[in-house]
């Protein structure tokens, strides 16, 4: 991993999370199908970040960046589906969210200034 990329490290640190919080899930709340989504949308994420950072243009660059936003709003919505139905309580959810959030965040902001610098 480079050093001091905040978004790789962030969604790499993320999809950590989301693994974990998986495997407990399913062990433990014997819940197989949300769960497999939240997985699949949050370990996605990183792997989309990874893609950008190898990305062939800036175009390349832009693209798999919103696939990772895309990726990111999904899991968002799978944390707070998760909360209702007790798979999460309030205090999971709202770190799980806290992080997604920042995610999002530094990701729309990577776009706008990659955009704003090829203008």
């Amino acid at each position: 991993m480079m050093k001091n990329n905040l978004i790789q490290e962030k969604s790499f640190d993320f999809a950590v999370r989301v693994v974990k919080a998986y495997q407990y899930i399913v062990e433990h709340k014997r819940e197989f199908i949300l769960s497999k989504q939240f997985l699949r949308s949050g370990t996605s994420i990183g792997a989309n970040i990874e893609e950008a950072i190898g990305a062939q243009s800036t175009a390349d660059f832009l693209a798999k960046l919103a696939i990772a936003y895309k990726e990111a709003r999904e899991t968002n919505y799978w944390i707070r589906l998760m909360s209702a139905t007790n798979y999460f309580s309030e205090t999971e959810k709202e770190s799980l969210l806290n992080d997604v959030i920042e995610i999002q965040k530094i990701i729309a902001k990577i776009r706008i200034t990659t955009k704003g610098n090829n203008s």
